[in-house]
């Protein structure tokens, strides 16, 4: 069943997101636009009622809750016992409507099913190093990435905030354990957010392992250094920042930067295309590479597409230009590429034995 919804759901969802973005860039797209961006202006009260994140019900997964998707493990997949840190996910992008620019804390049941499922192929990658916290918020939807707006941006400012209350929450349940961050895409837009406004300068980041903002792009020179932490150099690193974009060679990534490269930093500087920060999740070090036969890994749905097995050496990769460039392919994931030779809807589960790997080294040499 994972696998299914897997190579179904996740690659349907992120390719709307992805592809839309790529067709407007390149032919402007006015009709799409007009199709896929929320109908009206931003309006608090159409997203709902708030998060409350002292009770269950706010969290996706959190310590001692039943059903928790974060629990997922591969089919025969043996673990040892959990390590001790805690580690906070903030899930990507699941709400496709356009009837208002943020979903509802408790959306529809397609959303939710979304929603559920990309916590358990990425966020499981992380239940070996400790107990995991997903907070449900109330996400932008897919529409607000697709233009610049004063309504896209009240929209992604309206989901940081209850990121931002949830990670509070998160601080205090978790008390003095060492702490794990981790996203994805719009999560992962949060999570550099996150960092800078509630890390960077504070005491808690003495206590982070690392952060993996994964499939969002980091300015080495105009994000870096305001995100309190700097980039993971060494697998054997503590404290420090996990970061790529998944592309196959040649790789076009024209439809991600063009509006990016147009923003202002965290630091007010310029963001360059050739400053993004890639981290390879298989060697753990900043612009490094990896042969296929290190990689511990990546997850391939099993015959009856009822499961999901972990297949070792699938796959290679190499930083090159900011971007994670793939050595090799697996045929069982190489029918979903978006434009571009993009591997977003994969980031994680091209390295998700890699990403398990890398946090139990991070963790240890946090406590070492």
């Amino acid at each position: 069943m994972f696998a299914r919804r897997f190579l179904g759901c996740i690659v349907v969802l992120t390719l709307l997101i992805v592809a839309g973005a790529f067709a407007i860039y390149q032919w402007g797209g006015r009709v799409l636009v007009e199709q896929a961006v929320p109908k009206g202006h931003f309006e608090v009260a159409k997203a709902g009622s708030g998060p409350n994140y002292a009770q269950a019900s706010s969290w996706l997964a959190r310590p001692g809750e039943a059903n928790d998707p974060s629990a997922w493990l591969p089919a025969g997949f043996d673990t040892d016992a959990p390590g001790k840190a805690a580690v906070f996910y903030i899930h990507p992008t699941t709400y496709l409507e356009t009837d208002r620019w943020n979903a509802a804390l408790e959306p529809g049941p397609e959303t939710e099913f979304r929603t559920r499922l990309f916590v358990q192929s990425q966020a499981s990658a992380f239940n070996g190093a400790g107990e995991l916290w997903a907070p449900r918020y109330r996400q932008a939807a897919y529409g607000a990435f697709l233009l610049k707006s004063e309504d896209a941006q009240k929209a992604l400012d309206f989901a940081y905030r209850d990121v931002a209350a949830a990670f509070d929450q998160f601080v205090k349940e978790a008390g003095d354990r060492p702490v794990i961050l981790a996203a994805h895409s719009q999560g992962a837009l949060h999570l550099e957010r996150l960092l800078k406004e509630k890390v960077a300068g504070k005491p808690i980041a003495k206590r982070i392992v690392a952060a993996y903002v994964v499939g969002w792009p980091i300015s080495t020179i105009a994000d870096l250094p305001a995100l309190g932490l700097p980039a993971c150099t060494s697998p054997e690193e503590a404290g420090c920042i996990v970061s790529w974009m998944t592309f196959g060679d040649p790789p076009n990534p024209d439809f991600i930067f063009h509006e990016w490269s147009k923003t202002t930093g965290f630091n007010g500087g310029e963001r360059r295309r050739e400053e993004t920060l890639c981290v390879n999740p298989i060697s753990g070090v900043q612009n490094g590479s990896a042969p296929p036969q290190d990689n511990p890994g990546t997850l391939i749905p099993t015959a009856d597409m009822r499961n999901a097995n972990l297949q070792p050496g699938a796959v290679g990769a190499h930083c090159r230009d900011g971007l994670l460039i793939l050595d090799g392919m697996p045929p069982e994931l190489g029918s979903f590429v978006l434009p571009g030779n993009n591997y977003h809807v994969y980031d994680y589960a091209l390295f998700w034995g890699a990403i398990r790997r890398d946090a139990a080294r991070r963790l240890a040499a946090w406590r070492g």
